[in-house]
C-alpha cells in the first residue's frame, strides 16, 4: 500500500473568468469539469487538465472574493507543470512573453530544466522538461501545439519552518523516501528536500523547503489550497485505517463522486488530501463534451436552479 504520485493540486482565484481564461487559453489546458465547491456552492470549483482528466493531472480552483495571499512559510509555495524537452521549454519561454506573462529564462534546478512564471494573480508555476516519460494525453482544441502542451502535475513544493516534524510524517505516515536535496533558488542558504512516492519521478514527487524565519504565509488568492496524493481505489479503506491507527486527525471518508478523499493536515498546518484515482470525471458526463456545462454531484442535484442562478458566466 503506497501513494503512486500527486493526484491534484487546489488553489485560490478571486478572478476566476480571467483564471479561466488564462489556464484554457494561454496554458492551453482543458476545462474538465465546471462545478461547485461542495462545501461552499456560492464558489465555483474548476477543474483543468489533460485531455481526459487523467488522475495526476488536474489543476483546480476555487472561486472566493478573497484578498491576494501574502507569502510565507507553512503554506504550498509552487507547482510544477510537465513538459517534455528543451524544445518545448523554449517554445512556452517565447509564447509567454508575447502573452505578457512574468515568466523567468529557462534554467537547470534539480537536474532538471524548469521555467518559472506566475499567473495574472500572483499562483506560482513552474514548467519542468519530464523527458516525455509516460502517457500524454493532449487535447486537439487546445491552442499550444500537442508536442508542448502540458502534460500533467510535477513536484509540488512546500515552505515549513522545520523540518523535522513534516519529515516524520511523510516518512513514517505516508511511505515517501528522502532521495535528495539541492539550494532554493531565492535563498541559497535554504534547502530543499526531495522526497519521492510509488515509483518516483517528478510525477511523483513532493519538495520541502526549509525555511526558518519567514513570515507564516496568508491564504488568499494566488495562494494554494491543498495538495491531494494519488491511491488505487482499492487502496482507500485501508488509508482511511491507517490515518486513524497512527491517530493522526482527519475528515474521515469524503465521497467527492468523482473521487474519494481523506482530509488531515501535517504538522506545520498545511492541507494535504489522499484521493483516489477512480471513478473519474467521465462518470458524469461524455468524455467529448466534458466541462462544457455545470455539473452537480448527486447530493447536490437537488438545488440545482438556485446554484447555477448564483453562478456568474465565465465563458
Amino acid at each position: 500500500m503506497e501513494l503512486t504520485g500527486i493526484h491534484h493540486l487546489t488553489a485560490v482565484s478571486a478572478q476566476i473568468r480571467e483564471n479561466h481564461l488564462f489556464y484554457t487559453r494561454t496554458l492551453g489546458m482543458r476545462l474538465v469539469k465546471r462545478s461547485v465547491n461542495q462545501d461552499d456552492v456560492s464558489a465555483y470549483h474548476l477543474f483543468y487538465a489533460d485531455a481526459v482528466g487523467s488522475p495526476g493531472s488536474d489543476l483546480t480552483f476555487f472561486d472566493w472574493p478573497v484578498p491576494r495571499e501574502r507569502r510565507g512559510t507553512r503554506s504550498i509555495a509552487r507547482t510544477h507543470l510537465r513538459v517534455a524537452g528543451a524544445e518545448t521549454l523554449e517554445w512556452w519561454a517565447g509564447h509567454l512573453r508575447g502573452k505578457g506573462v512574468a515568466a523567468g529564462e529557462v534554467v537547470e534546478r534539480d537536474g532538471r530544466l524548469t521555467l518559472d512564471l506566475e499567473d495574472p494573480e500572483g499562483q506560482r508555476l513552474s514548467l519542468i522538461d519530464d523527458g516525455g516519460a509516460g502517457e500524454a494525453h493532449p487535447w486537439d482544441r487546445s491552442p499550444v501545439p500537442a508536442e508542448h502542451q502540458v502534460r500533467g502535475l510535477g513536484p509540488i513544493v512546500l515552505s515549513v519552518p522545520r523540518l523535522a516534524p513534516t519529515d516524520a510524517l511523510l516518512r513514517r505516515a505516508l511511505d515517501m523516501r528522502p532521495v535528495r536535496t539541492y539550494p532554493h533558488p531565492e535563498n541559497a542558504q535554504h534547502t530543499v528536500h526531495v522526497y519521492e512516492m510509488g515509483a518516483g519521478g517528478p510525477a511523483a514527487e513532493l519538495h520541502v523547503a526549509e525555511q526558518p524565519g519567514l513570515p507564516v504565509a496568508q491564504p488568499g488568492a494566488g495562494g494554494v489550497h491543498h495538495v491531494a496524493f494519488r491511491i488505487p481505489d482499492a487502496d482507500y479503506d485501508a488509508w482511511a485505517a491507517r490515518l486513524n491507527e497512527l491517530r493522526i486527525p482527519n475528515s474521515g471518508e469524503v465521497d467527492r463522486f468523482w473521487f474519494h478523499s481523506l482530509y488531515f493536515r501535517e504538522p506545520n498546518g498545511i492541507l494535504f488530501e489522499i484521493a483516489t484515482d477512480g471513478p473519474g470525471f467521465a462518470v458524469d458526463e461524455d468524455a467529448a463534451t466534458l466541462g462544457e456545462k455545470v455539473v452537480l454531484p448527486p447530493f447536490l442535484e437537488g438545488r440545482r436552479a438556485s446554484i447555477v442562478a448564483n453562478l456568474k458566466p465565465i465563458d
